[in-house]
């Protein structure tokens, strides 16, 4: 007889695993039930003796990358005829993402207990959002869930693209602006007071350059150099806990689009991110306000996902989409007049993706242009830093020799 196991709790609440034989799943409930009150999850043992870690919090975060990874393989299966539990299962045992790989398990089990696909996802948030769960669902209403996944794949592929552009633009001048920090510090905390001694024993009078970095050394090396960190600290938390608020996500997201240049980058790449989502989303039959009620959670932007959700209301009472967005006038004009033009001639889901490669395109350039830009500027900053600590140095000695002479 099967061997099953359980995840039940008892009257006091208490939760705890349970193994009970039966000859199905049905049985192994009725059975569970007379002694537990509740009982979740009911898993093969033999599926869950293949990770014993099923239940352990942890594993790492599932990136956008694993998720288009998973889609291709799953869609792939599918497409070759492979039972949907039978390819869940193989993609779980070979899954390298230990969160990922609880979490499809789970689904499999699930699945086989005669759960959907869409519905055993959406028990897993951590790993597939309500966009994810949302075009499965659509994928598996009409038929064509593999086409949706291959969809999906491709969306996710997109996203992950987007997302190392951006990472790699930033990756420069970070590393360039940490290096300049270490290098400022390294010379004005160890370098700086060996020319002091210096100076002191010559018994010369300083230039106010020189002075004035003397001084920054000193006070780097007391106590006072805890009162910038602890401002810089403390501004942080500060931020970081209003940013949580909804007033504060808000504000700072409007701050973020007035920055120059980088304004503009955030802009088109939301309004990249809208339109590769919500065309993905029609193409696959999922309502249009159910779709933008879904894209308005994946913009990035709460100033962007407000206007969005506006706009659902107003589209709800039957305003045209491209009317409505253009209330809020935070989208370009040229997205919201392809966007009318997809409305006009009924291709509205192609044209949004037209729309989509655009403003993609138009992020990439915006990003090597930052670079190009940014790049130069930071290695004035890095020479600028060490010629005026040396200067600084070298004037109390040119202006000795001067005497001298």
């Amino acid at each position: 007889m099967p061997t099953f196991v359980a995840q039940v709790k008892d009257s006091r609440g208490k939760s705890s695993r349970q193994r009970i034989d039966a000859a199905d799943f049905q049985q192994a409930f009725i059975l569970l039930k007379k002694q537990y009150p509740i009982v979740g999850r009911i898993q093969p043992a033999g599926l869950l003796e293949r990770d014993l870690n099923l239940s352990l919090p942890g594993g790492g975060k599932v990136t956008v990358k694993d998720k288009a990874i998973f889609s291709r393989q799953l869609s792939a299966m599918v497409d070759a005829g492979v039972a949907i539990i039978r390819a869940l299962s193989v993609l779980g045992e070979q899954a390298s993402n230990r969160t990922l790989k609880q979490a499809i398990l789970s689904i499999s089990a699930d699945v086989q207990q005669g759960m959907s696909l869409s519905a055993s996802m959406a028990k897993h948030p951590k790993c597939f959002d309500q966009l994810y769960v949302s075009l499965i669902e659509a994928g598996e209403t009409g038929g064509v869930l593999g086409e949706v996944l291959q969809r999906l794949a491709k969306l996710l592929e997109d996203m992950a693209r987007l997302q190392n552009q951006v990472r790699s633009a930033l990756t420069y001048p970070v590393f360039t602006a940490l290096f300049a920090i270490v290098v400022f510090l390294g010379m004005t905390i160890f370098l700086i007071p060996i020319f002091a001694n210096i100076f002191k024993g010559l018994n010369a009078e300083l230039p106010p350059l020189t002075q004035f970095m003397l001084f920054i050394s000193n006070s780097l090396r007391s106590w006072v150099a805890l009162i910038p960190a602890v401002v810089i600290f403390a501004t942080s938390f500060f931020l970081t806990q209003y940013y949580r608020t909804p007033v504060g996500k808000l504000n700072i997201d409007a701050l973020l689009l007035k920055l120059p240049l980088l304004g503009d980058l955030i802009r088109k790449s939301a309004v990249a991110r809208f339109c590769r989502v919500f065309g993905s989303l029609a193409r696959s039959g999922v309502p249009i306000l159910n779709s933008l009620e879904i894209v308005s959670n994946t913009v990035g932007n709460q100033v962007i996902a407000n206007a969005v959700h506006g706009s659902r209301q107003d589209i709800q009472q039957g305003e045209m989409i491209s009317v409505a967005l253009q209330k809020w006038q935070v989208f370009p004009p040229l997205a919201i007049q392809m966007i009318n033009i997809g409305e006009e001639t009924g291709e509205l889901d192609a044209m949004i993706m037209k729309v989509a490669d655009f403003y993609e395109d138009e992020v990439e350039q915006a990003l090597k242009s930052l670079t190009s830009i940014v790049e130069p500027l930071m290695m004035v900053v890095v020479g600028g830093i060490v010629g005026l600590i040396l200067i600084s140095m070298y004037l109390p000695m040119l202006t000795i020799f001067n005497k001298l002479g």
